[in-house]
């Protein structure tokens, strides 16, 4: 029996799957310990039951996951093309108010003090797009694949994730290999699994071994509401219990989100290759940045923060449980190999390499763990990778300004030009 399920099921069901997958980490020792995110656990855990039901033959469920409802898609979308109802990813909104909330919350003082950290970060990202690419085609031509093989498993849809590897696509097929889509497709969605399981655990480990202590008392204190994992109702009730404010601060995001729309836009027809939610993040920024600069104290960062909290998980949990996990059981042998060849040397690099240089201590931890959530899966997935420590270890400030912008905008400046000469070299 093949299902063909609206998109709206998805947003209906997102909460519910997120309370079962904070159940089962609260219920299971290991993924609380090493801080594997609720969305991302009950999102997996969705993904898998379709699964079960398509092997066993009871139903074939097919996401939808585009919508063209204006009210839903307004938000997102010049008013030029928005006349035309666009099909939009049903996520695309919350994603892009997360990133709004993102930029709010980057104070300029900190950026600027946090140079040396962010071109450590930024340069290892860059440095680590280049390896996955070696190692890609190394691993390739061992298997006699092709060498395209390897670049596809590699910076761009590790480092790149989605958007990169759909944009690479003509190019890719122009260079002689027509199966790019698809073969990018697959190895996007195996990095966004990766990442969202395997950030939060490095990050734990290399904080257990310098004996960092969880620190609950200042994370409870920090909005984590006494709990060490996360959980989708607190942070709800918390939000509407600032009130006005919150309603304030939900109308500031929204107009950030459209005005960055605007600037998305103009970007696109400058012909810079940015992710759409760029232009709500520099929205975001410069607004922060003028609250600042003329002494303002109405942006309250805790209410924006838990916007955030509220949209992220939303975000995560409609993004993973849509996956079809039985294409991706499909990927070919050879696929499979060179992925897991370049997650394991990505988490090496980061662990060996990026840990030390930004000085083995509890904001370097968090960092690591989002340099290993979007160097491996997505920005989203680094972030959520991040607050699962916090909420265990107490606050990473200079992180959480740091590695949403890198992850977020800055690496693609140097991932294309490295993506774009590997694919240069091997045609």
């Amino acid at each position: 029996m093949l299902l063909s399920l609206s998109p709206w099921w998805l947003l209906v069901l997102a909460v519910p799957i997120l309370l079962v997958g904070e159940a089962v980490v609260r219920r299971c020792g290991v993924l609380l310990r090493f801080n594997v995110p609720v969305p991302v656990v009950g999102g997996l855990l969705c993904a898998a039951v379709v699964l079960l039901l398509h092997v066993t033959g009871l139903a074939t469920i097919v996401w939808q996951t585009k919508v063209t409802a204006g009210w839903w898609t307004w938000l997102v979308t010049p008013d030029t093309a928005w006349a035309s109802r666009p099909a939009k990813n049903l996520n695309l909104p919350l994603l892009v108010g997360f990133f709004t909330c993102v930029g709010l919350l980057a104070p300029v003082q900190l950026l600027r003090t946090g140079g040396r950290a962010w071109l450590i970060l930024w340069g290892g990202a860059t440095l680590l797009a280049v390896v996955q690419n070696v190692v890609g085609v190394a691993v390739a031509g061992a298997l006699h694949a092709p060498p395209l093989l390897g670049v596809v498993c590699g910076a761009l849809t590790l480092v790149g994730g989605h958007g990169t590897a759909l944009g690479f696509v003509p190019r890719l097929e122009e260079a002689g290999f027509p199966a790019a889509g698809a073969a990018g497709a697959a190895a996007a969605t195996f990095g966004l699994i990766a990442g969202g399981l395997l950030a939060g655990p490095v990050g734990e480990w290399l904080l257990r071994r310098c004996n960092f202590k969880a620190d609950t008392k200042v994370a409870a204190e920090t909005g984590a509401a006494g709990q060490v994992a996360a959980h989708f109702l607190v942070d709800v009730r918390a939000l509407a219990g600032h009130g006005r404010r919150a309603a304030g601060h939900v109308l500031l995001v929204a107009g950030c989100v459209k005005s960055g729309a605007w600037v998305s836009f103009g970007l696109e027809r400058a012909g810079v290759p940015f992710p759409a939610y760029l232009g709500a993040l520099l929205v975001g920024v410069a607004v922060r940045a003028g609250h600042d600069a003329a002494g303002g104290t109405w942006l309250n960062p805790t209410v924006v923060a838990r916007i955030a909290a509220v949209l992220l998980p939303l975000f995560l949990t409609v993004t993973l449980a849509a996956i079809n996990l039985a294409e991706l059981a499909g990927v070919a042998g050879p696929m499979v190999v060179i992925l897991v060849v370049n997650t394991l040397v990505s988490l090496a690099f980061a662990a060996g390499v990026i840990w030390p240089l930004l000085g083995r201590d509890h904001e370097a931890g968090v960092m690591v763990a989002g340099l290993i959530g979007f160097g491996v899966g997505s920005t989203a997935t680094a972030v959520a990778a991040m607050d699962a420590i916090v909420r265990r270890r107490g606050p990473a400030p200079r992180a959480f300004a740091i590695v949403p912008p890198t992850g977020g905008f800055l690496i693609d400046l140097t991932n294309a030009p490295v993506i774009s000469a590997s694919i240069s070299l091997l045609r």
